[in-house]
């Protein structure tokens, strides 16, 4: 498949869709267009000049495709490749703005040549004054440099250039929502401030635009409705039918109440084999881990697969009980807890190009005491990133030990799901806060902890002799390429993902590294690297040993947690989760370049089109596979944009 810049663009299959009835089917389409018209939305959230930069960029492909073929033309297309995959000119990981190859002076130069007609100027009144306002937002190292912000000790609301805020500071929004919460009272709070951007009005004082119907992002979210309707149409029983007649109510009224219904009607869909999730969800986007960023993922059951989740399903509330956590922290009563592995069909939004392999919601942690949570692998989406991964080179390179790679090449791609599945499905339900905790009160450490604290669960019960009593796993010895190849990527080979020299930014690599570090810092030997040739490996001294140090991490996180201490979660991240020894990291990364494997990967959507009869009666979905990545970008921009 194709590939540019760090990146490689993979497809993925639709297994089984043939077998879905002609209704089934016709629901995944109307999701699926619901999906899609999400796409700007995201780009605007991820920084306010985002559209304006892509659209202006896309008008210079369109016209010049044909006439230029230099390299400086070559390089503005991978730019905008890179701009397309990332929803904006951040990096979709580090979060670090990418700079042109070309230069600025040949932007220009193209710009002014051509015909004011070929020219989108958007709000802008010339197109002096877009060249004016974008071309240093693009070129400039130094001007709104990082999407999401989390170094210690800066204001991390004004030094992100994410669109959620704007001339605000970190003290003022807190002091807004703190405020806010305690008006308000009590444990079962809505998650204020997810759908909306927090500004200051006339008189200097915060207030919210919020995302809905007649508010931001009106004409967006009325697109999304009109499918969503469409899709009620072709709901599988009156449950889903309920779910979806209540997303539309939240979409047109921007009420976080109708929102919480929503998420705990959601959890209680479990019959259906086609499901979706749509919305402003994930807070991974914003600095404090209060504003959700636009995603949609339609799938349905891949039901063969779908007996393992319901497997670690049934048995939940052991896992709760034997949780090496303090029994102050856990649940009582594990309440509704659904989880399957399933097959996308449409990826949107956050979750486009570069999407999750798994994922746990609602994130409210009273609705998933009270009501439960749904959980999702995604099983087609692995088989892809597995497929492209046959024989690349990477393992032979990085683990020395014959024995040991043969261990991860016999049983890694079983125990990559399952904790995937224990991670999704359990991990991210355990536990429980204590009274008056607020979910975010972590603030900018809350993502990681959080993703910590499931990751921990994962491998904590995946060394578990009941993996092998449930059929999960074959034997005994299995988890043990689970915990190398874990272990190998948080303190290693995760950093062929962060340019040399700076920190680590993105929530999920840096509970990597913690749980890695603090393992290889405080395991008086569990583990320890070595050299040979030059190079830098791993081994694993005592595998029975380490379990019982990653359920000592997880009683630690989970009480984080759980009292909501942000000055621990603080020490744990900055001490184990942020900073890399430049000449190990240059190691690495001079070992995987000679490799030549892109570190990122992205998916190409399936198109999906009605076929009609001759009385013009919908008789199938068509699914096409042969579209490339430019076609379906420059498509997604002409037919899924409001200008």
């Amino acid at each position: 498949m194709e590939r540019f810049a760090d990146i490689q663009m993979l497809r993925y299959k639709l297994k089984d869709f043939d077998t879905l009835t002609l209704k089934q089917k016709r629901l995944i389409y109307c999701l699926a267009e619901a999906t899609l018209w999400g796409r700007d939305i995201t780009t605007d959230q991820y920084g306010r000049h985002n559209l304006s930069i892509r659209r202006m960029l896309e008008d210079v492909y369109i016209y010049y495709k044909d006439k230029e073929q230099g390299e400086a033309f070559a390089q503005l297309t991978v730019y905008l490749k890179r701009v397309w995959f990332s929803n904006g000119i951040y990096h979709h990981y580090s979060c670090q703005k990418f700079l042109p190859e070309f230069s600025e002076e040949y932007l220009c130069v193209l710009l002014d040549a051509m015909p004011a007609t070929a020219i989108t100027l958007g709000h802008y009144k010339t197109l002096e004054d877009m060249k004016a306002e974008l071309l240093p937002v693009m070129f400039s190292p130094t001007l709104l440099p990082c999407r999401v912000n989390h170094r210690d000790g800066d204001d991390l609301v004004v030094t992100s250039a994410c669109n959620f805020y704007e001339g605000l500071t970190e003290r003022e929004v807190t002091e807004f929502y703190e405020g806010i919460r305690m008006g308000f009272g009590g444990d079962e709070q809505p998650s204020w401030g997810l759908n909306s951007r927090l500004t200051k009005n006339a008189d200097g004082f915060p207030t919210e635009e919020t995302y809905r119907i007649g508010g931001r992002y009106s004409k967006e979210i009325e697109r999304i409705v009109y499918w969503l309707n469409k899709a009620r149409e072709f709901a599988e029983d009156e449950k889903q039918s309920r779910v979806i007649s209540l997303l539309i109510d939240y979409y047109t009224t921007g009420d976080l109440d109708t929102f919480d219904e929503y998420s705990i009607q959601w959890v209680n869909v479990t019959a259906p084999r086609v499901d979706f999730i749509n919305g402003f969800i994930e807070v991974y986007g914003d600095p404090l881990g209060i504003k959700g960023t636009w995603e949609g993922i339609v799938h349905y059951k891949d039901l063969e697969a779908t007996h393992r989740t319901e497997t670690l399903s049934a048995n939940a509330q052991w896992f709760e009980d034997n949780s090496p956590v303090a029994p102050q922290y856990k649940k009582k009563k594990v309440c509704g807890v659904t989880a399957n592995v399933v097959c996308a069909a449409m990826l949107g939004g956050e979750e486009y190009p570069s999407t999750a392999i798994g994922i746990n919601l609602p994130n409210a942690d009273w609705i998933r005491s009270k009501h439960g949570s749904k959980s999702i692998t995604i099983s087609n989406l692995t088989a892809a990133y597995d497929e492209a991964a046959k024989d690349n080179g990477f393992r032979k390179e990085y683990i020395e030990d014959e024995a040991v790679r043969t261990l991860v090449d016999q049983y890694a791609h079983l125990t990559d799901d399952l904790h995937t599945d224990l991670h999704e499905c359990l991990g991210h339900g355990s536990g429980c806060l204590m009274p008056g905790v607020a979910t975010d009160s972590l603030k900018a450490y809350a993502s990681t902890i959080e993703e910590a604290r499931a990751d921990l669960f994962g491998l904590y019960y995946i060394a578990n002799e009941k993996m092998v009593s449930l059929g999960l796993l074959p034997d005994a010895e299995a988890y043990k390429a689970q915990y190398y190849t874990y272990m190998l990527n948080g303190l290693l080979t995760q950093a062929v993902r962060i340019p040399l020299g700076e920190d680590i930014e993105e929530a999920h690599m840096r509970n990597r590294a913690i749980i890695a570090n603090w393992l290889y810092r405080n395991g008086d030997g569990v583990m320890e690297t070595y050299q040979k040739d030059g190079k830098t490996f791993l081994r694993i001294n005592d595998y029975t040993r380490m379990r019982k140090l990653i359920g000592d991490l997880l009683a630690e996180v989970q009480r984080i947690k759980s009292e909501g201490d942000t000055a621990a979660a603080r020490e744990l991240v900055e001490e184990y989760g942020v900073k890399l020894d430049r000449g190990l990291h240059e190691e690495i990364l001079a070992r995987y370049k000679r490799l030549n494997i892109a570190p990122y990967k992205g998916f190409i959507n399936p198109r999906m089109t009605e076929v009609k009869d001759a009385e013009g009666n919908v008789v199938d979905i068509a699914v096409d596979m042969t579209e490339d990545y430019a076609e379906q970008m420059m498509r997604y921009s002409k037919y899924y944009t409001i200008s």
